[in-house]
């Protein structure tokens, strides 16, 4: 998957969602470049912004994009842990 498919990935994720990519599209774009980042030294599309363990159950956790309604950030701030998605 190249940065425009997982851009694009994203974009369509968040279609008829209560939330959306941050409109920040610089920082889109650092998020992009860490998931690619971690799948060619992984294999996975981890998230850049939270730390492996190396075990395949916590791994799973941090595939991007992860169970972020579950997590404080999206109650209190309306955003998930990296902020790459945000409430409409």
């Amino acid at each position: 998957m190249n940065r425009e498919e997982l851009r694009k990935a994203w974009e369509d994720f968040t279609e008829g969602n209560d939330f959306m990519l941050n409109p920040d599209r610089d920082f889109v774009e650092k998020i992009i470049d860490g998931v690619l980042e971690n799948e060619k030294n992984s294999k996975l599309k981890l998230c850049p912004c939270r730390l492996p363990d190396g075990t395949r159950e916590r791994n799973i956790e941090l595939l991007c994009p992860c169970n972020f309604k579950t997590h404080e950030t999206w109650v209190k701030e309306g955003r998930c842990w990296c902020g790459l998605f945000v409430k409409r």
